[in-house]
């Protein structure tokens, strides 16, 4: 497929399509998959062509920016690695997100409250995301998905080659394509233009790191307090004991009133 000039791979983002090891892929290979793979590895690793991936970024996010009503794209991810990246991608793009197991019927039986009617489905991995892709095609809903070299493509329209099994890849992918889908949609309105949102915003996070993090973070909060000096002038609450008799002091008489109480 060739592309005006404008839409070439940049040396910035293929950097990133490396560092995010898009381009390693499975051992196995299906038949349909052998173009995408640019050269085996001696321990058997397919190398994938990045040129071919980004040209496949291009095509789904131009169709998914054809689609009129944001809302009418289902973006899917069965697999945990991807469904960070699925929401975020949601949220960027107003696509409707399916997150986690997908419910059998979403697409098929109009009496369950999960129904949905989209327009185009995009998935994280054909063969974890099986369901959504078999009732898309009871439904002619086209299909969009990031495949592995080893991956089905039975009813899937638009594959884009990569390694859908990495959680820094499946991030990137999301990324990129969220950020094409809003250059052609005028959001981001050139180019030359940075995205103000990181890639690392979809890659997933581990929830007990999570926790560990702000545990840590707690930890050091409550250091840095009470390492703080005090100030001179700042009251800590604490009284000065003092002799009367010593001082020379007459205390408080009591009022007269008060001691008949």
């Amino acid at each position: 497929m060739s592309l005006p000039a404008s839409f070439d791979l940049t040396p910035e983002d293929a950097k990133l399509l490396l560092a995010a090891n898009v381009h390693l892929g499975s051992k196995n290979v299906q038949v349909h998959n052998k173009p995408y793979v640019y050269k085996t590895r001696p321990d058997g690793v397919n190398v994938i062509n990045i040129g071919k991936t980004w040209e496949k970024i291009v095509l789904a996010a131009r169709i998914i920016a054809a689609v009129p009503n944001p809302s009418d794209v289902a973006v899917c991810s069965s697999r945990t690695f991807g469904q960070r990246a699925v929401l975020k991608f949601a949220a960027h793009t107003g696509a409707t997100p399916i997150a986690g197991r997908f419910t059998p019927g979403n697409f098929t039986n109009y009496i369950t409250r999960s129904f949905k009617e989209p327009r185009l489905v995009v998935v994280t991995d054909p063969r974890t995301d099986a369901q959504a892709i078999k009732e898309s095609s009871y439904v002619n809903i086209p299909v969009i998905a990031l495949t592995d070299m080893d991956s089905p493509s039975e009813y899937v329209d638009v594959a884009i080659p990569c390694n859908n099994k990495g959680k820094h890849s499946i991030g990137l992918i999301w990324w990129l394509i969220a950020r094409e889908v809003l250059r052609l949609r005028g959001i981001i309105p050139d180019r030359t233009t940075e995205w103000s949102v990181m890639p690392d915003l979809y890659f997933y996070r581990d929830p007990e790191e999570i926790e560990q993090n702000a545990a840590e973070e707690a930890k050091t909060t409550e250091d840095v307090e009470e390492a703080a000096p005090v100030d001179a002038d700042e009251w800590t609450g604490e009284t000065e004991e003092v002799d009367w008799a010593e001082s020379g002091a007459t205390p408080a008489v009591e009022d007269a009133a008060a001691s008949n109480w």
